[in-house]
């Protein structure tokens, strides 16, 4: 196995695939030997050359930041000696994207669910969603009472508490309502049952109104206001028993991967991230796109210092135009907030060897490929068009992933150096930067991207991943979902009343 790794011909540091002691010689691609002047954690930079202070410290074959004083061959590059250079708005200029070759002709299927709007499900569950969190105890008993009489052939009945829906004014409301509603109309769920108080701000006439208004909602929904019914619980078990043997008349068919979309997400970052398990999912976005279908990648803030290179593979200047409103808009949410807009990695990311943001921008971004960007979409919008598409989100894991999955995805893909439980809506396929992980945390971690650092190529890491993905698309559980982890989060940017 080698000591480390220089990901692009023209970088000035390089990657440690594993701790390297200090004294060590590194022996380079291009016949060059460096000696690691100090202990290197995995994960961590070290200095190929000299870098003066105030130059470019270089990592992609981009910059990362500027070196904060003199850095010697074979030192330890990191937050001691490196800076960002990232600050305030930037001005961004459209450049045609280069075209791309034809798509794959061979398309392989998955086991789905076909719904009668023509839609198509991973997942045949019964939802329930409470407009407001003041009954969210009670959509969770409904779940768990009705979970002891659920039919065969119905997954889960699942709850999603949350603690919006009353005591929200003008982007904070329309957000909680948009997101609610595109979770009842997911085609992962069979059928659904939406749980209002009656007094909320969150009105469920008018939000059925909002649900019904897209013709392709699901047609297996029903509604139950707790303040009109003398007893709550036993009216929404005989709502939901209608709904679970509606669900339960739905089987599995073949169906192509054209059809599915994707969601990309990573958290608990470190220096392998944008080594192994975020250019795995980079070359299976490309995979996907490929044969048809449709990738959604979101996390703004950590898009920060890694936008042009997206923006670059715009399709249009329309698209190019949304994307550079959405960096900014971003940017101005921070300054609006009095908060630094590059506060940015976490402690944790910089444990794990990412030193600035473009550090961490820069790999993170490798998870959507390398196909042109054919959308972008606001918070709460759903995927229209096969593709590559960015999503206006922040980049907190909770509710990163429930924007993913409001926008349509089927799976969310989730890379991770340092290990989280996180679950959501839909299913969540975490991948391991690093094998220590993955050994460390069977119970988390679905996939081991850090063979690629034992030395397995790229091409049989994306073909055991790829059919990892269809085995769950048809069905195999994920770590999350074996235990039930279904974490749900609607963003908040304004005042609470």
């Amino acid at each position: 196995m080698s000591q480390s790794i220089v990901l692009t011909p023209g970088d000035n540091v390089g990657v440690a695939l594993g701790p390297i002691p200090a004294g060590t010689k590194v022996h380079l691609a291009d016949g060059g030997v460096v000696v690691v002047t100090e202990a290197i954690a995995q994960g961590h930079k070290f200095a190929l050359r000299p870098i003066a202070s105030g130059a470019d410290v270089i990592k992609y074959g981009l910059p990362i930041g500027h070196a904060t004083a003199d850095i010697a061959a074979g030192a330890w590059v990191h937050t001691h000696n490196t800076k960002t250079n990232l600050s305030g708005e930037l001005d961004y200029v459209y450049t045609p994207a280069p075209a791309i070759a034809g798509a794959e002709t061979t398309v392989p299927t998955f086991m789905g669910y076909r719904r009668p709007n023509g839609k198509v499900g991973i997942r045949n569950e019964v939802w329930v969603i409470p407009t407001v969190g003041c009954v969210n105890y009670l959509t969770e008993t409904l779940a768990k009472l009705a979970n002891e009489e659920r039919p065969d052939g119905v997954g889960a009945v699942v709850a999603f508490p949350h603690n919006y829906g009353c005591s929200q004014m003008g982007d904070d409301h329309e957000a909680t309502r948009t997101i609610l509603a595109d979770l009842a109309r997911h085609p992962n769920a069979a059928a659904v049952l939406c749980v209002g108080l009656g007094c909320e701000n969150n009105v469920m006439s008018q939000f059925r109104e909002l649900i019904e208004s897209d013709p392709s909602y699901n047609r297996n929904i029903d509604y139950m206001i707790a303040q009109e019914e003398g007893d709550e619980e036993a009216a929404g078990m005989e709502k939901l028993r209608r709904l679970m043997a509606a669900a339960a008349s739905f089987a599995r068919e073949p169906v192509p991967v054209s059809e599915l979309v994707v969601g990309l997400k990573c958290g608990g970052s470190d220096g392998l991230s944008g080594v192994t398990a975020n250019p795995l999912l980079g070359r299976f976005a490309d995979w996907l796109v490929d044969r048809g279908g449709r990738i959604v990648l979101s996390e703004v803030p950590e898009m920060f210092g890694a936008e042009r290179p997206l923006l670059d593979r715009a399709v249009s200047r329309e698209v190019f135009d949304k994307g550079v409103r959405m960096i900014n808009d971003f940017k101005r949410f921070y300054a609006d907030h009095n908060q630094p807009i590059y506060e940015n990695p976490s402690p944790g990311n910089k444990d794990g060897g990412i030193t600035t943001l473009e550090d961490k921008s820069l790999g993170c971004t490798q998870k959507a490929g390398s196909r042109p960007v054919v959308d972008v979409l606001g918070y709460g919008e759903v995927v229209k068009v096969p593709g590559v598409s960015l999503l206006s989100g922040p980049g907190n894991d909770l509710v990163a992933v429930t924007a993913l999955v409001a926008s349509g995805a089927h799976i969310v893909m989730f890379t991770t150096g340092r290990g989280t439980p996180l679950g959501s809506p839909a299913p969540v396929i975490k991948v391991a930067t690093n094998t220590a992980l993955a050994t460390k945390k069977p119970h988390w971690i679905d996939f081991d991207a850090g063979t690629l650092v034992a030395g397995e190529s790229m091409d049989s890491l994306l073909e055991r991943y790829a059919r990892l993905v269809v085995e769950t698309a048809s069905g195999k559980k994920t770590r999350s979902e074996e235990k039930n982890m279904r974490d749900f989060a609607i963003f908040k940017t304004g005042v609470t009343l």
